[in-house]
């Protein structure tokens, strides 16, 4: 039996233009005039982009790459092209051919995207969730994700919100075999809808662990974007869902009085939480407003009483970084299709999904109970009489260039919980606001640390502020515990955070 030849790594066009896909890189060799050199390069509106003299050599990152194909005796190749790093747009290039039909350019192509989109599903179908009361996320998807996503062949089905709560409504009655993704151009908050509105299907579980969610940021608090695709820019996180491959993610059930929701993020009280509710009016302020709120609130010296109860695994700074260390190697070690399509979340039979699930409420049966349950035996419970902070985060970083929790890891099942008492005074505020943002948090002898499967938290004042993935929920206790992989998203990585 005769082995199929190797495809063409390199082909040249008109003697003059030589194409060669490495492992890592796209090289062009263009040895023509420079006057010609300059008219083959497009912007993504079709126009010559005349930034200065090509060079008569350069090299594209395929992870860059978004499509390539040859008809009409033309060689169209587009890509990201990067600048800055946060500015990035489609630049397109074209060579004519002399022949419209020649096999080894089809083979090279075909080559060429086969590297360049290695593990990820090109061609991807995406419901487009724009959330206009999110300033500026129409003109932000029209001319920075837009041109990108359909050069890379994506099919989009694009709906814009209209109201708090639609986008959850939208994906509990979407058809889910039609897509691969849903994408939300907004904040944290659209995909906090979205995966509720998934848990609230009839086929919750079958829903959430075959439809990706993803984001491009158009917020001011933009943390599933810069966990996941390591950026704050549409246009590169529009790269990234394009070469995005599915990953599993932990989601956690919310229970509180009598309702059942789900988390994807992060829960908070205390000083982090009224950080970032207390300032909604300075959204203005992008990520600085988070910096702005903790300043704030501890110079209140406010102490936020409460009672907490954990399921924990690990603690301490010795612990938690040899169990992260150890996740990270386990899961490099599994076999890639384990990892992307044959992950069992941590969820009851259907038949008991169904027998426990009310309308309106997500359809997941939970191993702990809920708030209103009595404490299982083996939790322990914790005075939180001084505490000045809760944050129990699923993700590393909380906003840009603010890591909290570098031990978080996407599906290792587990909450890494900070807990903060206001001990802690000026001096350590001060310390903590300069070593947090960092992922220092083992440094400082007044932040605990924990890793825990579930817990319940148990406000002893009559107001404040709880906040679960950037949304305001009620002022009475709560209980969480993890579903391990029951979510999917779009990500870079398949194991870790873009930390």
């Amino acid at each position: 039996m005769t082995t199929p030849p190797e495809p063409p790594a390199t082909i040249i066009l008109a003697n003059a233009v030589s194409f060669t896909v490495g492992n890592d890189f796209l090289t062009i060799t263009d040895d023509r005039p420079a006057r010609r050199r300059r008219r083959t390069r497009q912007s993504c509106c079709g126009l010559l982009s005349l930034r200065g003299d090509p060079s008569p050599s350069h090299q594209i990152d395929l992870y860059a790459v978004l499509n390539a194909h040859h008809s009409h005796n033309t060689l169209v190749i587009s890509y990201v092209a990067h600048h800055t790093d946060d500015k990035a747009h489609l630049d397109i290039l074209q060579y004519r051919t002399n022949s419209h039909d020649d096999p080894r350019i089809q083979e090279w192509t075909t080559h060429l995207l086969t590297l360049a989109y290695g593990c990820a599903q090109p061609h991807k179908r995406l419901k487009i969730l724009i959330n206009p009361f999110c300033t500026g996320a129409a003109t932000k998807y029209r001319h920075s994700a837009a041109p990108i996503l359909l050069a890379a062949a994506c099919q989009i089905d694009l709906e814009q919100t209209q109201y708090r709560g639609h986008a959850g409504l939208i994906a509990e009655h979407l058809e889910r075999s039609r897509y691969d993704a849903v994408v939300c151009c907004s904040g944290d908050g659209l995909p906090h809808e979205v995966f509720n509105g998934l848990a609230r299907r009839p086929d919750a579980v079958r829903a959430l662990t075959s439809l990706a969610v993803a984001m491009l940021p158009c917020g001011s608090g933009n943390a599933m974007a810069w966990n996941l695709l390591g950026t704050g820019s549409v246009a590169r996180a529009a790269l990234a869902i394009v070469k995005g491959v599915t990953v599993p993610l932990d989601l956690m059930s919310v229970t509180q009085g009598d309702a059942h929701s789900v988390s994807f993020l992060s829960q908070s009280l205390g000083v982090l939480a009224e950080s970032d509710l207390r300032t909604e009016h300075l959204r203005w302020m992008g990520d600085s407003r988070f910096l702005l709120g903790v300043v704030q609130t501890i110079a209140r010296q406010t102490a936020f009483p409460c009672e907490l109860a954990f399921k924990t695994v690990s603690q301490g700074g010795g612990s938690i970084p040899r169990h992260f260390d150890a996740g990270v190697a386990a899961a490099a070690a599994a076999p890639t299709k384990a990892t992307l399509g044959s992950f069992e979340p941590t969820v009851a039979s259907s038949a008991a999904r169904e027998a426990a699930s009310e309308p309106g409420k997500a359809r997941l049966v939970l191993k702990y109970g809920t708030v209103q349950n009595e404490l299982p035996p083996d939790w322990a419970v914790i005075s939180g009489e001084r505490l000045a902070s809760f944050y129990a985060s699923k993700m590393a970083i909380v906003a840009k260039d603010t890591q909290f929790f570098p031990a978080a890891l996407p599906n290792d099942g587990l909450l890494d919980v900070m807990t903060i008492d206001e001990t802690i005074g000026y001096a350590g505020a001060v310390e903590a606001i300069v070593k947090l943002p960092g992922g220092r948090c083992y440094e400082l002898a007044k932040v605990h640390m924990r890793k825990v499967l579930a817990y319940r938290l148990s406000p002893r004042a009559s107001e404040g502020w709880i906040s679960v993935d950037g949304e305001r929920y009620p002022f009475e206790p709560f209980q969480v515990e993890v579903h391990q992989g029951l979510g999917r998203v779009l990500a870079r990585s398949l194991h870790t955070y873009q930390v």
